[in-house]
């Protein structure tokens, strides 16, 4: 099915007053100027989103007080001629880049297209990005960053897994024995462990592990209840010369909560018929438990989720209501009509739906989930890099997800400073940082930020923010 963001289902929102407590939308005051697809946050705070023509991009800049919903856009660099995808697998790398593969689209025609680029935004441009040796088609797969910072491929028509290294962009193919079925139309999640869980589809209602360190699959046991929906597609589907796909059905989007359990949404049940069905993951006893249906016979096939910030998952239905789990229940939100895709730093969801629009979220963070500042530096000139050292600085989850393609996950750190005197907010760009991993507790983790060579000197304060949680401040001089 298309999966445009501007062609999300409309639905009517709830009457204003009755959100004043709640749960609110904000719509931008500047809005892009192409439309909003999907979008990925930048290290250096920025959001960049693909607009309606599909190679074309613009980035949106906070205003001086880190507001984005009174910030600015301007068009960037479009995408290599003849690329002009959607639903590919996606990412932001460890040195700040962004790169995305395949597409399950290309220019508007369905095609499995293993075409892919790197977006750089120092340079502001995207660079052609070659397929792993031998995959003449990628399309719509799933793609994880692993702890060491390598970008994971999954081929969408068998169970191949091929892993980038950001450094060098030259792919390995992986032998990643033991997987139980093709990777199709499967998410995968990142575990604490390093390890990538996935539940399957063609082989429903079995789930397994990749681990890295092993190279292998692992089973995981089985969800007990079908987190995958019958295709409504019969019939071989063609591509390229001979190609013939079958799709095995969906699956909505899994998150790993801050209890360190995976919440795994389903695709509608009984033939298509019945409600999602969701399921969690314990990794504790690798066993899963059955979760709540959803309510009004809705489902979450090929759609969007985010942790929030006060540790619940928000999930989109397919009937374009949102839906929030608090570890026990599934409840519907008052809110509805827009695309939760990434978190912001400012804990506000970015949900896009016919415009730009941020989700302001309810209830806080705990702190124990926070990240922690231990060594920084204590006066930074602008235009310098710095290295700076703590805890948990890439949250303690991917923190977003889609049924399979459209990562945009966001468990790396960002560094803010605020002028003490003006309240100005300047982003920092960080880069190479020591990992990508998840919920790594009291190990030490740093990064390296950039200061911009424009902002404000003076006393100012420094925090890293993961998933929109900050840290607590630190006080910093701007030379």
């Amino acid at each position: 099915m298309p999966k445009k963001l501007s062609l999300a289902v409309l639905i009517l929102l709830l009457a204003a007053t009755s959100l004043s407590l709640a749960q609110t939308l904000q719509t931008l005051t500047n809005q892009p100027p192409d439309g909003v697809g999907i979008s990925f946050l930048l290290t250096d705070g920025t959001v960049i989103t693909q607009g309606n023509g599909e190679s074309d991009w613009a980035k949106l800049t906070p205003d001086k007080f880190g507001s984005y919903v009174n910030g600015t856009w301007k068009s960037i660099a479009s995408l290599p001629s003849g690329y002009v995808p959607d639903a590919f697998a996606s990412a932001v790398l460890p040195d700040s880049r962004v790169i995305i593969e395949g597409g399950e689209y290309n220019n508007g025609q369905f095609a499995f297209t293993n075409l892919g680029a790197v977006y750089d935004p120092v340079k502001d441009t995207w660079t052609r990005q070659k397929p792993p040796a031998g995959w003449g088609f990628i399309g719509d797969s799933p793609s994880a960053v692993l702890p060491n910072g390598h970008f994971l491929l999954g081929s969408k028509f068998d169970r191949r897994v091929a892993e980038l290294d950001p450094a060098t962009l030259t792919w390995t193919d992986l032998k990643s024995t033991g997987k139980n079925d093709r990777n199709a139309e499967e998410g995968w999640t990142l575990m604490p462990d390093g390890s990538v869980l996935t539940y399957d589809v063609t082989k429903a209602p079995h789930s397994e592990r990749y681990v890295p360190s092993q190279d292998k699959w692992v089973s995981a046991g089985s969800t007990i209840v079908d987190l995958h929906s019958p295709t409504t597609i019969t019939g071989c589907i063609p591509y390229g010369k001979h190609g013939c796909y079958y799709p095995p059905g969906e699956v909505g989007p899994g998150i790993l909560r801050p209890d360190g359990t995976v919440f795994a949404t389903g695709s509608a049940s009984n033939k298509g018929t019945g409600p999602g069905h969701t399921a969690i993951y314990h990794p504790s006893t690798n066993k899963w438990t059955v979760g709540p249906d959803f309510p009004n016979n809705d489902n979450a096939g090929d759609s969007f989720a985010v942790l929030l910030p006060n540790g619940n998952v928000l999930v989109l239905g397919v009937s374009g209501a949102l839906y929030e789990f608090d570890g026990t229940k599934l409840t519907i939100d008052p809110v509805g009509g827009v695309s939760p895709i990434l978190v912001l730093p400012t804990g506000q969801v970015w949900a896009p739906g016919f415009t730009a629009e941020v989700y302001n979220p309810k209830g806080k963070y705990q702190q124990s989930w926070a990240p922690v500042i231990t060594t920084f530096p204590k006066t930074v000139t602008r235009g310098s890099t710095y290295k700076i050292s703590g805890q948990q600085f890439n949250g303690l989850s991917q923190a977003s997800a889609f049924g399979d393609e459209f990562e945009t996950a966001t468990n790396y750190p960002l560094v803010r400073i605020t002028n003490t005197a003006s309240h100005h907010v300047f982003y920092a760009k960080t880069h190479d940082h020591s990992t990508m991993g998840v919920a790594t507790g009291k190990a030490k983790v740093s990064t390296n930020f950039d200061v911009p060579a424009g902002m404000e000197t003076g006393a100012s304060t420094l925090e890293v923010v993961a998933n929109g949680i900050p840290s607590k401040k630190v006080s910093i001089t701007v030379n």
